[in-house]
């Protein structure tokens, strides 16, 4: 029983504590995005990069079926700053 509590308790602190950060860019906070939410949360001015601790935990908890779909779904790539052909006010 103890050993049931213990995971839990661990993977219940994995889904709150991810890898990939929230970023401040110009006063306005970018958030991590993933397959399921990448239309209403990447933004194209914004470059990301993949989170490669993301995969890693998908892959390792595979079997537990609600990590991976947290990490891939919802925190996949975090930002990392701006594009270097971002201009602003002016739309692609």
């Amino acid at each position: 029983m103890k050993k049931v509590v213990a995971v839990m308790v661990v993977l219940s602190m994995l889904l709150i504590v991810g890898c990939g950060d929230k970023m401040v860019i110009e006063g306005r906070t970018y958030d991590t995005y993933g397959i399921l939410n990448m239309d209403e949360s990447k933004n194209p001015d914004i470059q990301y990069k993949l989170i490669v601790g993301n995969v890693v935990w998908s892959i390792l908890l595979f079997q537990t079926i609600v990590m991976p779909v947290y990490f891939v779904g919802w925190s996949l790539y975090e930002p990392v700053g701006l594009r270097e052909n971002y201009i602003p006010g002016v739309v692609d």
